[in-house]
């Protein structure tokens, strides 16, 4: 009888912790093949002239992958790093190896989803069966109280109907060791150079907080804000803040490659609600899991039309005649707007940006320059350190009014909202040092 081998395929899903498509080849497997493909085109040039993935992320990238391959050598097994399409490199492994059988989580956006497509067809030609797992969401697309083609449009009839009917399901337990083929060739890991990718500058003092990639930093970031710092108590009254480390979680860059599972956060908050109390600050978190969620099944439901700028509305925002011009201001920290330019100027410094900075830098864009809404959604793709499609393009349909929006979205009014979120100016002075000779609240009105 054959040895039974199965691949597992890792993408956005970069940890030991509550990953099914790991824990269930290490049972149904004799022998295990984890493997990560650098893929190409995930640092190419966009129609928008932006990376698709920018220095910043891609060191993260590099940083959790690394992790990963640790904690499988740490049980016994080992990554397979290669650097190609995933419909190339994976039939060869699957000869290479005798693999059985090929594991992997299913992605919602187009990019994604046409790469699983090609790698199936490309392991149908072998007769090898592509596995799908779902493994991104709190909540499985199996316990959702309606089908995908029913989901609201509008969030709070959604959270009603899911938090009265479903149930966030228990994480999946990690293996204890992987047995891997003997003398399996692993591969080193790329450098930024061998992905195209320029080396940024080193990191910047003025950074939230220092990120780095991979499950262990994850769970220790985890392990700080909920039961060291205590930081989630305070979470609602703090998570509009600027400066610093723990206004908020700062879980969302893990999240996104799948450092840290959202079921794993989920059921923390549920520790320390028993343990140390519930309060509006631990429910306003699972709030934030549960958006993302939403976005992740409103691609599904609405697929493409959230990379059209009419989006699922049919009218494209308003757009003014000099855009590439303004575009270019907005991009650099340059628009003369000391909160924008703040905002924007901490972004290409640090891969990072305030919830807050977020809604009022993209308003600004679309609302007051009138510049096409998914110019913004690119940039914002190339530079964050959080990005993940459904999060980013889904917010961005939102702010420009042609996504998941009952009223036409909300112009921030920028003036305002510097003085009641940065009212001594000390976010702005930070990150345009330019401007210290201005005094107190005075500098958000220049």
């Amino acid at each position: 009888m054959s040895v039974k081998t199965i691949l597992v395929w890792f993408r956005k899903d970069l940890r030991i912790h509550d990953n099914e498509i790991l824990a269930e080849a290490v049972r149904k497997g004799e022998t295990v093949v984890p493997v990560y493909c650098f893929d190409p085109r995930q640092f190419e040039t966009t129609s928008f002239q932006t990376l698709k993935t920018g220095a910043i992320r891609t060191k993260f990238l590099l940083e959790s992958v690394a992790d990963l391959k640790r904690s499988l050598q740490k049980l016994g097994g080992d990554l397979i790093i290669r650097i190609g399409k995933p419909e190339a490199i994976l039939p060869e492994l699957v000869t290479k190896y005798g693999v059985t059988e090929v594991y992997h989580h299913r992605e919602v956006a187009s990019e994604e989803t046409r790469i699983s497509a090609d790698v199936e067809n490309a392991l149908w030609r072998l007769k090898i069966n592509l596995k799908h797992f779902i493994g991104h969401t709190l909540y499985h697309k199996e316990d959702l109280p309606f089908p995908i083609n029913n989901i609201p449009d509008v969030f709070s009839s959604f959270r009603k109907k899911i938090e009265r009917d479903s149930s966030v399901r228990t994480c999946t337990e990690s293996p204890e060791a992987v047995i891997v083929p003997e003398n399996m060739e692993a591969g080193e890991l790329p450098s930024l150079a061998d992905l195209g990718i320029t080396e940024s500058a080193g990191a910047d003092d003025r950074s939230v907080m220092k990120f780095k990639g991979g499950e262990t930093e994850a769970l220790k970031r985890m392990h700080d804000y909920f039961w060291e710092t205590d930081a989630v108590r305070s979470y609602k009254q703090t998570r509009n803040g600027l400066l610093g480390a723990d206004y908020s979680s700062k879980f969302s860059a893990w999240i996104a490659l799948g450092c840290l599972s959202p079921r794993e956060v989920y059921w923390e908050i549920k520790k320390y609600e028993k343990e140390r109390g519930a309060s509006d600050s631990t429910y306003s978190l699972f709030l934030q899991l549960l958006w993302r969620d939403y976005f992740r099944f409103m691609f599904k439901k609405y697929g493409n039309k959230f990379f059209q700028k009419i989006g699922f509305k049919g009218i494209a925002p308003e757009e003014g005649a000099n855009q590439q011009e303004l575009f270019e201001l907005w991009k650099d920290g340059r628009t003369g707007t000391p909160f924008i330019d703040a905002n924007m100027r901490e972004l290409n410094a640090t891969g990072f940006m305030s919830n807050r900075g977020r809604q009022n830098v993209a308003s600004f864009l679309v609302k007051d320059l009138k510049v096409n809404w998914m110019w913004g959604a690119a940039y914002f793709e190339e530079k964050l350190i959080d990005y993940c499609p459904a999060n980013n393009w889904g917010n961005w349909a939102y702010v420009a009014g042609v996504g998941n929006d009952p009223k036409e979205y909300q112009h921030f009014n920028v003036l305002k909202q510097a003085k009641e979120f940065d009212p001594q100016g000390d976010y702005v002075r930070l990150w345009i040092p330019e401007s210290d000779s201005i005094e107190g609240a005075v500098i958000g009105e220049q």
